[in-house]
């Protein structure tokens, strides 16, 4: 088989080859679209100083290790990197978190060993301490770490929650060089064609990945149940 080539499955016709052929090279095309929007991303000059060292709420990090409370600063979540992701989940401790948001961090608990090799990585919520681990808790989360902003002064300052009170799931970007830390970049809701939803977090998002790949998709209004996992 060359290079690029697909392979012939059992059974498959001439027509079906002939449209997956076509079909492969629109999926190198988009591969390469990927990695040249990547590039720019890469390539943005500085972003703006962060205005001040944010404090956190974090407890342990084994969730079923109690509930002590200790203070930890934007700074110290970087842990040797020089990159940080910080991941801002639509949870203020009323009610449930936002399950579209819950989904995607069952998905980040499962990769944050992996993440935290590379990148400083947590989530942050402008929720109580207690009501984020024991929301954590529940979702039996045992890898991502999970800080609580209270007093909402980092979320509000880079858009997680709105002048109205209203909360946004954004996966922030943010650099330390030369002791300086940096905002770099904010993954945000761009305006969506019509009958698609958001995708600006896509391609961290497994879900919608393995769900793209069959003839049902990912449904026109389809949603993760969130039941409580035991």
């Amino acid at each position: 088989m060359a290079d690029g080539e697909t392979r012939r499955q059992p059974g498959e016709s001439d027509e079906y080859a002939a449209a997956r052929a076509a079909l492969a090279e629109a999926e190198h095309d988009l591969t390469r679209r990927i990695e040249a929007v990547a590039q720019l991303r890469r390539a943005l000059p500085p972003g703006g100083r962060v205005p001040e060292d944010f404090v956190f709420s974090e407890g342990p990090r084994d969730i079923d290790d109690g509930d002590v409370a200790g203070d930890v600063r934007m700074s110290e979540l970087f842990c040797g990197h020089e990159s940080l992701l910080l991941y801002s989940f639509m949870y203020d401790g009323n009610g449930a978190g936002c399950r579209m948001c819950t989904s995607l961090i069952d998905g980040y608990d499962g990769a944050a060993p992996d993440l935290e090799q590379r990148v400083g990585f947590a989530v942050v919520a402008p929720a109580p301490f207690h009501a984020l681990r024991a929301y954590g808790r529940e979702r039996r989360w045992r890898n991502v770490r999970l800080v609580a902003d209270p007093d909402a002064s980092f979320s509000r300052a880079y858009g997680a929650v709105t002048a109205d009170g209203d909360l946004r799931s954004l996966m922030h970007v943010f650099t330390r060089r030369d002791g300086s830390i940096r905002h770099f970049y904010t993954a945000e809701k761009p305006p969506s064609d019509k009958g698609q939803d958001d995708r600006h977090l896509d391609l961290s998002w497994s879900l919608w990945g393995a769900l793209d790949l069959t003839p049902e998709g990912r449904g026109a209004d389809w949603r993760p149940v969130r039941p409580t996992r035991s």
